[in-house]
């Protein structure tokens, strides 16, 4: 697992939101089927849509929203009337065919040459509901006004439009106000159109080049950062160090504790009672700051929904008090598919640990069929066994690679078979199980799906190899690939003597970054859902320590890969229902749902014994897919167990700027990436080294290591000090009966408004 360094920290990172005061608003629930696991997502049924922003002026810009308050996107098929925003906006085929029917029932009403004269006016404003900029236009994004019956439009625009078709009011809107008003007073009935900030008013805000230069690519900030928003999906969870899905159309997800416990969460975004696993008995973890060992990776079989296997990695100490990682396959019961088996567990594979950390812990089906096994390299520090280390020697199954066949057994009574295309088996000095070796610690690797058009990428495996103490590195594996360890970390030679040794012929990371960037790297997932576009083909990945998210992109060209870094809660950018603007800070694992959506898990205190863990999906504010396009419908699973509703903790970007502001709103800033803020109380740093591998002793060998209670302040490392990663897990506690808050609730309001929940955020610091 990661590494871990503690420093004085805020809990979560936070943009720097200004806090306007606004009254509470009504909600209304949109309609339509989710397209996302757990409840969320912009074209959710169960998500209350709310009013967002200010109308002060100065306050906040307006930012590309539709009137059912989700980003505008690319249809589908081509529009053929509100033609203008056939390429990104705010309206599929459905809806553009809908608006033309208006067109044409107004125009029935108007003779040849109120055609002539209003026919082009008309359908303009009819067709500003497909601007990317709808919600603006349509004041939709301000609270404190009614939602519009015609569009926002420039003095100029309707003054034209007051002098030529002052009589089509009456069939554009029903607002007894506009109707009545200034037949003769061209200025006082522009003004009842006026928007607050004139750069979005109709047609000005098709001319501004500021506003469309970027349209419907991912936002960047000036130093390059890529803007997305988070969604908390779960919480209370005790160091979650995976997500898992069965792969059976169900859409369940299945969260694992380090402590040895599996939850179930449905697509409704509820979680059941009963835990899927529990095997805290016999899983070696303890509430030790920066214990490494405990329940580490789960991978079901790609036939699961016919055989009902899964398979586990976890450490355990055997009755001769011997730490060891155990690989095993259990099934689910016969009664009930939301319960494992745990008399089911059948032992495939058992290595012996020398140190506490470096446990490896990843488990991935490929798409080969096989089972792909990451073991760490035995721990300390520099891989001291033997001449070369473990990661270096091949008849060594530590420091690997491996592959196995789980569906069959090998003639010498294995459990599991060898893949005959395995790199080493005809190589009498390695184990044959090994498919690339010399990797230090892999903490979260992931297979490609591949590009959903055109497969590109597909089958590729991914992973972040958690370095020494100057480089971090994400990796291709590779059949029958050395990655270097301990001969090289990163690109730079660590053991010099090994490292200029002509056979080495080592596999070259896709991307290292050194201690300024992060001490701690956790792999991620290339991204292949359908809910965001402009992310498919990016890799995202963390660092555990600061809490850095990252992307790669890679040029096909000239097959490199770039880095941008991904900051996180932007208030224009995430003033959209249900996203949120923090984070807990230490990165453990990503995870992608049977969808394809991205998730990531974290925590702001990282032991097994404290309850402080979330689940958050990525979303791109910028550009969704088409309404539609993302449905699902999940297959019915029967639970016997009680469900209990998810109850959101984190504050969304609209409940921050709904609060009262009690001082001066914090002057603009840009942000450069996802890290996170020292608190402002003069805490101080601790200092900016890792405590070594090698100092890292097993808890329970009673070596002078100092325990310290999962809620106790962290010790601060020792200089040129290494710390085993804290990625630990306890059983989540029941969560509150009361359904979420902002989820779900319905009230009167005028059509398509939504509302703001009131309330305030919980600055916390770590104590």
């Amino acid at each position: 697992m990661n590494e871990p360094y503690y420093e004085e920290v805020q809990d979560f990172y936070t943009s720097d939101l200004k806090k306007p005061t606004l009254k509470e608003v009504n909600s209304w629930p949109h309609a339509g089927k989710s397209s996302s696991s757990f409840g969320v997502s912009f074209s959710c049924p169960y998500l209350c849509l709310c009013l967002s922003l200010l109308c002060l002026t100065g306050s906040l810009l307006g930012h590309p929203q539709c009137l059912d308050y989700g980003p505008p996107f690319q249809p589908p098929f081509r529009l053929e009337f509100c033609s203008a925003y056939e390429n990104f906006g705010c309206c599929d085929q459905e809806r553009d065919n809908s608006i033309a029917a208006k067109y044409w029932d107004i125009m029935d009403y108007m003779d040849p040459r109120g055609h002539k004269l209003c026919g082009t006016y008309i359908k303009d404003i009819l067709c500003q509901e497909c601007s990317p900029y709808a919600a603006h236009l349509y004041d939709a994004e301000n609270p404190r006004t009614p939602l519009r019956s015609l569009p926002g439009l420039c003095f100029d625009y309707c003054s034209e439009f007051h002098l030529n078709c002052y009589s089509a009011i009456r069939l554009l809107t029903s607002d007894k106000r506009i109707q009545e008003c200034c037949p003769t007073n061209r200025t006082h009935f522009c003004h009842l159109l006026q928007l607050q900030d004139e750069d979005y008013c109709f047609p000005k805000v098709l001319q501004n080049s500021a506003l469309s230069r970027s349209l419907g690519s991912a936002l960047e900030e000036r130093g390059g950062c890529v803007q997305l928003c988070l969604a908390e999906v779960a919480n209370g969870l005790r160091n979650p160090v995976l997500m898992a899905h069965a792969a059976d159309r169900t859409h369940r997800a299945f969260v694992a504790e380090q402590l040895g416990v599996v939850w179930v969460y449905l697509p409704d975004g509820s979680r059941l009672q009963e835990p899927f696993l529990d095997i805290k008995t016999i899983v070696l973890a303890t509430p030790w700051l920066g214990d490494e060992r405990g329940f580490l990776g789960m991978a079901f079989h790609p036939k699961h929904k016919y055989n009902g296997k899964f398979y586990i990695y976890y450490s355990y100490m055997d009755k001769n008090r011997v730490e060891k990682i155990r690989i095993s396959e259990l099934k689910v019961l016969a009664s009930d598919a939301n319960r494992a088996d745990p008399r089911s567990e059948r032992n495939l594979l058992e290595l012996e640990e020398p140190a506490a950390n470096h446990n490896g812990g990843q488990l991935l089906f490929g798409v080969d069929g096989y089972l792909y096994l990451f073991t760490g390299d035995g721990g300390k520090a520099g891989d001291p066994f033997g001449k070369f280390g473990n990661a270096q020697n091949k008849s060594s199954l530590l420091g690997k690679v491996l592959r196995i066949d789980v569906d069959g057994r090998s003639p010498d009574g294995k459990p599991y078979r060898i893949p005959p295309d395995n790199p080493f088996v005809s190589d009498p000095k390695a184990r044959p199980e090994v498919y690339a070796y010399g990797v230090r610690n892999m903490w979260r690797c992931a297979v490609d799906r591949g590009d959903p058009v055109t497969k590109k990428g597909r089958g590729r495996i991914f992973c972040g190899d958690v370095g020494q103490n100057r480089f971090e590195e994400i990796d291709l594996i590779v059949k029958g690939g050395n990655y270097g360890w301990r001969a090289k970390e990163g690109f730079e030679c660590y053991d010099t003597k090994l490292c200029h040794n002509s056979s080495l012929d080592d596999i070259l990371p896709i991307f290292a970054y050194g201690r300024s960037v992060g001490k701690s790297v956790t792999g991620g997932f290339v991204y292949r859902g359908c809910e965001s576009p402009n992310l498919n083909g990016l890799y995202i990945f963390g660092d555990f320590m600061n809490g850095r998210l990252m992307a790669l992109q890679e040029d096909e060209k000239t097959n490199k890969w770039k880095k941008q870094d991904i900051c996180i809660g932007s208030t224009t950018a995430c003033a959209f229902p249900g996203m949120i603007a923090s984070y807990s800070k230490f990165i453990i694992s990503f995870a992608e749902d049977e969808a394809g959506e991205l998730y990531f898990m974290s925590t702001s205190y990282p032991s097994a014994y404290a309850p402080h863990g979330s689940l958050y999906k990525l979303i791109d504010p910028a550009r969704r897919a088409p309404p539609g396009k993302c449905e699902y419908k999940p297959v019915p699973v029967k639970t016997k167990s009680k469900r209990i509703p998810f109850v959101p903790r984190a504050k969304t970007v609209l409940e921050l700027l709904n609060e009262p502001s009690t001082t001066k709103p914090p002057k603009k800033s840009t942000l450069t990436a996802a890290i996170p803020r020292v608190s402002s109380k003069k805490a101080k740093k601790t200092p900016s080294t890792k405590i070594k591998a090698s100092t890292v002793k097993t808890a329970p060998s009673g070596k002078g290591r100092q325990r310290v209670k999962a809620e106790a302040k962290p010790p601060k490392p020792r200089q040129g000090e290494k710390v085993a990663p804290n990625s630990r897990t306890t059983p989540a506690p029941l969560l509150p009966k009361k359904k979420s808050s902002h989820l779900g609730r319905t009230k009167k309001v005028l059509p398509k408004k939504v509302a703001l929940a009131k309330g305030k955020r919980e600055k916390r610091r770590k104590k």
